[in-house]
């Protein structure tokens, strides 16, 4: 194998540096060819497949790289608590029932979608749903199940649950990473058009637009020249509160492991409440939210959500990093499986979407709290406006907690699917 021309996390951040840079600069283009561009794709989206073409092609690599570990257990904290120290508590909760719909509709979507795909497949390819005994790929994509509702360790709980051959796991990851990942782009390729879908889906957005607006309201109140005291005062709650939630989180998450015979086995629905990461995500969220009832929420004038949107901007750099192109030729029969598999989820979150009359925000970031989880679901909800990144915490964490339950459902259905 060539070496790659970069292997240095220090110089690959600043590469994704530049790729943000370049970016935002000719976003900020207005006339010409890339206003014509950005009219069509969001500037996330570019963000987010700049990283992805690099590593396709080969000139950075994510596989020995630790800049999404220090992005997602870092930056991502920091950038919740700063995002949410203008939060409306009372605004968001008037949102209503619809988010925790198409959250739960998505979940449904997940367990009912892989063992259709099964048994899709096995009727033109049986061979690529086959195998037997602790090789049987059913037992591998229920796996993927537990990552798509709730996420890495409710994924490794199915896989001590349904005691999938390990030799065999780096091929649901490979599924895991590429269809996932294909289907964040095309959501953050909605986001672009949401106006055009909403009509489409004739849905009210009044309440989103009201939360929007007050918080804009807010925030051209108390906004100010920002100055170098405003700065480190920022960074000192920010970074003050990632370590305190990393604390907290950390001896939390033993002390249930320590305490609960449910959440110690790995083999329980309810083991994947032993993740730190979770509290992690969970702590540092709580915290900006205390922070906005004192007179921290008067930051947000100094450019708080800013700063936090722009580790966002990294975080979702370094997601894109994940993601290689050229892995879509490896193993076609099971990418197709996944393929499938996603396709009836985001069909019938669409379907419920277009009955309930849903507004587009509420899809993305309820399919994005069961597949992306608390790492990509507040990206795609601050997408819309930093102040609904809230949203996709609180349905995030509701994915760990029914994650491993809703995918031991979709393993004993897919088993059944193969043997059909």
């Amino acid at each position: 194998m060539n070496q790659l021309p970069f292997t240095d996390d220090t110089v690959i951040f600043g590469i994704l540096c530049l790729c943000l840079g370049f970016v935002f600069y000719t976003s900020s283009i207005k006339k010409g060819f890339w206003k014509k561009f950005y009219g069509i794709i969001p500037t996330l989206l570019v963000c987010y497949m700049l990283p992805a073409i690099l590593t396709t092609a080969g000139i950075i690599s994510e596989q020995d790289s630790n800049l999404y570990f220090v992005a997602s257990r870092y930056l991502l904290p920091a950038a919740l608590v700063l995002m949410t120290l203008s939060i409306d508590l009372k605004a968001i909760l008037n949102l209503g029932s619809k988010a925790l719909i198409m959250f739960l509709t998505g979940t449904i979507g997940i367990i009912i979608g892989g063992p259709i795909a099964i048994l899709i497949v096995a009727a033109i390819s049986p061979e690529t749903v086959g195998g037997v005994g602790f090789d049987a790929v059913w037992r591998g994509l229920a796996t993927i199940a537990g990552s798509w509702i709730g996420g890495g360790a409710n994924q490794a709980a199915m896989l001590e649950v349904f005691a999938y051959n390990p030799k065999r796991f780096g091929d649901m990851v490979l599924i895991d990473i590429v269809v996932a990942n294909l289907w964040m782009a095309i959501i953050l390729l909605g986001i672009g058009k949401s106006d055009r879908i909403d009509k489409w889906l004739k849905s009210d957005t009044s309440s989103i637009e009201s939360l929007k607006i007050k918080v804009t309201e807010h925030t051209e109140r108390i906004t100010r020249i920002t100055t170098l005291n405003d700065y480190v005062i920022l960074a000192g709650l920010a970074f003050t509160a990632v370590g305190l939630s990393h604390l907290l989180g950390h001896h939390f998450a033993e002390f249930l492991e320590n305490n609960f015979e449910v959440i110690r086995n790995k083999q329980k629905a309810l083991s994947s409440l032993g993740s730190k990461f979770l509290w992690m995500v969970v702590f540092s969220t709580t915290i900006g939210i205390l922070l906005s009832f004192t007179k921290a929420k008067s930051y947000e004038g100094a450019g708080a959500s800013k700063i936090g949107g722009f580790f966002i901007y990294i975080l979702v750099a370094t997601i894109g990093m994940k993601m290689d192109l050229s892995t879509f030729l490896e193993k076609p029969g099971l990418i197709a499986v996944g393929l499938i598999w996603i396709s009836i989820h985001a069909g019938l979150l669409i379907l419920v979407a277009k009955w309930i009359k849903a507004p587009y925000f509420f899809l993305a970031v309820g399919s994005q709290a069961n597949v992306g989880g608390a790492a990509s679901a507040p990206v795609v909800a601050a997408e819309f406006h930093p102040s609904l990144a809230s949203v996709g915490i609180l349905l995030a964490v509701l994915g760990y907690v029914v994650g491993t339950a809703g995918a031991y459902i979709c393993g004993l259905l897919m088993e059944i699917a193969s043997k059909v």
